[in-house]
């Protein structure tokens, strides 16, 4: 297996490893020897995990190659998270307490590199929380009141680590590239009340308040107790056994936050948390559908260094999309070389990356709902009224932001958009998805693929009716029942 060090400056830790290959996050994302390359493990040491930001972008990309990270998304997400971080290590209270009771101050840093601390007697602590949150460096922060707790823990990159400690993280890091396996983080499983999180007066909700009725009539006949709950509700998760999310998805957004917490604390979710993170980034769906071979529209990822060619290599008009855009928001086209170079400014200025595409026009988009596998619903999505999108946001008339509709039998839509749906959504798990896909000369290009989509009653439930509902609600209760059994 290729082992790949990505740093922002790999002259401030100079390290010689064998079989370790050590490029810059420009070269990761560039360069087509590693993009195509297989069976490689990335480790990245960049300076700064923010979202969007280029360290973001290298776990991001190294998933979608099929590449294996260290940190992954999710183990970035998470150490930024307060609640995640109290909710994984409240099983290591004991520990803390032990490894910290000499100390005489009411503060505590705990410098972790590679799993191990520059003094011997943290090195279990160390590992611990190392095995929690496979961050190759970070910093814990330990306050005391009348125990010591965890306040917070700081990803830090190379060049944050000081002079007198880099000869000891050189040789942490020896010693844990000379490792074969690599710790994942922890999920605590346990486990038959639904929580349906929702975001009252949502523009854009993805269930209406009947398809959010017809949802809880059909989980009380599953035998649920059925709560609504709003992001206020965070903290009482654990008192529920699956988690439904009904409110639009991001991952910097309390969706993802909760849908983490619940996860680590043994709930059944939809989303969860790997569907939130793979869905909601339109670079990682490129890279992911352009490696498994899967047809879009002409694609390519925009960054800083080939913006200059994008008219060239798509065309114009073309698409510009930022990679989280959501319900058509963030989707841009362009039709002149000046639109362009100022969209481009623009929106390189709010990420790193951007994905561009080519404008393919249709008068309809296919949706194509699919759980666990398996196709529940096919719908057809006009355009609005005068607008190449199926949402129109600057229309005047409400009635006329959102285009016509026509739902079929899974038996009437083309198999070739089926099987292309089924196809994407393996790549990305066994939750719940709708994909998006445009029908060009009898062939099916893929769009996008949305963890999160429309269930609205009248529209998708049209033709299947109330076993669109009770197909989402046994699934819940079916991961439920599993967990339970597991654990007996």
């Amino acid at each position: 297996m290729l082992k790949l060090i990505v740093t922002n400056q790999p002259e401030v830790l100079p390290m010689e490893i064998h079989g370790v290959e050590i490029i810059t996050p420009k070269i990761y994302f560039t360069n087509p020897t590693y993009i195509n390359q297989k069976n490689t493990r990335v480790f990245n040491l960049c300076n700064d995990y923010r979202y969007q930001s280029k360290g973001y972008y290298v776990s991001l990309l190294a998933e979608a190659r099929g590449h294996k990270p260290i940190p992954d998304v999710k183990n970035i997400q998470d150490i930024k998270s307060s609640s995640i971080v109290k909710s994984l290590t409240d099983d290591l209270n004991e520990l803390i307490q032990k490894s910290l009771r000499k100390i005489v101050s009411d503060e505590f840093v705990l410098s972790v590199y590679f799993g191990q601390n520059i003094a011997a007697q943290y090195d279990k602590l160390s590992a611990e929380l190392h095995r929690m949150f496979p961050v190759p460096l970070f910093r814990v922060r330990f306050v005391k009141t009348t125990i010591w707790q965890i306040q917070s823990i700081k990803t830090i990159g190379v060049k944050e680590i000081p002079e007198h400690h880099r000869d000891f993280t050189k040789q942490a890091a020896i010693n844990f590239f000379d490792k074969k396996r690599y710790s994942k983080a922890k999920k605590d499983i346990s486990a038959f009340d639904l929580a349906i999180l929702i975001q009252p007066d949502e523009l854009a909700a993805p269930s209406d308040k009947k398809a959010l009725q017809k949802f809880k009539e059909i989980a009380e006949k599953n035998g649920f107790f059925v709560e609504f709950i709003t992001k206020e509700d965070a903290n009482r998760l654990s008192e529920f056994d699956a988690l439904f999310i009904r409110a639009t998805t991001s991952v910097n957004h309390y969706t993802y936050k909760m849908a983490r917490k619940a996860e680590s604390e043994g709930l059944a979710v939809i989303d969860d948390p790997s569907s939130i993170l793979k869905c909601a980034n339109k670079v990682y769906l490129a890279e992911l559908l352009k490696n498994a071979k899967i047809a879009t529209p002409q694609t390519m990822i925009i960054h800083a260094d080939n913006r200059k060619e994008v008219g060239q290599t798509l065309g114009l008009p073309c698409i510009l999309k930022l990679p989280d855009s959501s319900f058509s928001q963030g989707v841009i086209k362009v039709s002149s070389e000046e639109e362009l170079k100022s969209t481009l400014k623009r929106m390189l200025d709010q990420s790193e990356l951007l994905i561009g595409q080519s404008y393919t026009p249709t008068d309809f988009d296919w949706r194509v709902g699919v759980l666990d596998g398996k196709a529940l619903f096919a719908c057809k999505y006009f355009m609005a009224k005068d607008h190449w999108q199926i949402y129109n946001w600057s229309s005047a008339d409400k009635a006329e932001i959102v285009g016509n509709f026509q739902t079929m039998a899974i038996e009437d839509a083309p198999d070739f958009v089926i099987d292309i749906a089924l196809k994407s959504t393996k790549l990305i798990g066994n939750g719940l998805y709708g994909v998006d896909i445009k029908e060009i000369n009898g062939k099916a290009v893929i769009i996008e693929i949305n963890d999160n989509p429309s269930i609205d009653h009248g529209v998708e439930d049209k033709v299947i009716g109330d076993k669109l509902y009770e197909e989402i609600i046994k699934w819940l209760k079916n991961k439920i029942v599993q967990r339970t059994q597991n654990e007996a």
